[in-house]
């Protein structure tokens, strides 16, 4: 063992030699874009219990963990667009001019595409402004306006 695996400790030479492949389950289970956070939170968590060094198996633990974790995530990500439908239909209960076929479109978007969507269409900036406000770059915005105009439009013309 090396001196720098020394210093990680048992656990963290476990992860170090099976990372990329529970980068790989992670993505399976919920996608490109959450997977690192997800084998990065399980991490910490077996990391700080200690379980991971006293495991018999330990490669078997990260991956029950890293399940785990997806399990939690997409209950977290169930509820969160749960809260956000509600929300919608709340508005669209108190404002009779919104159509809730476009309210409930505006909500399947990407949180992204979303502040895009609102700050062009409801607080009328311009794509560089939109970009400053919320420190992105103004091609960022054109494709996030972009994408999210396509999806409105598969969502409203079917």
């Amino acid at each position: 063992m090396s001196e720098n695996q020394q210093e990680v400790g048992p656990g963290g030479s476990v992860y170090t030699n099976n990372r990329v492949a529970l980068t790989r389950f992670a993505t399976a289970l919920v996608g490109p874009s959450d997977a690192a956070d997800v084998v990065s939170d399980t991490m910490v968590s077996l990391l700080r219990s200690g379980t991971l060094d006293t495991a018999a198996n330990p490669v078997a633990l990260m991956y029950r963990a890293v399940l785990n974790t997806s399990r939690s995530h997409h209950r977290s990500v169930y509820r969160r667009r749960a809260r956000e439908r509600k929300f919608a239909e709340t508005i669209v209960v108190h404002d009779p001019e919104l159509r809730p076929d476009v309210v409930e479109a505006v909500v399947g978007l990407s949180p992204r595409q979303r502040a895009c969507v609102y700050l062009t269409y409801w607080e009328d900036l311009t794509p560089r402004a939109v970009a400053e406000r919320l420190g992105i770059g103004e091609g960022t915005v054109k494709r996030y306006l972009a994408r999210a105009r396509a999806k409105l439009r598969e969502v409203l013309d079917e």
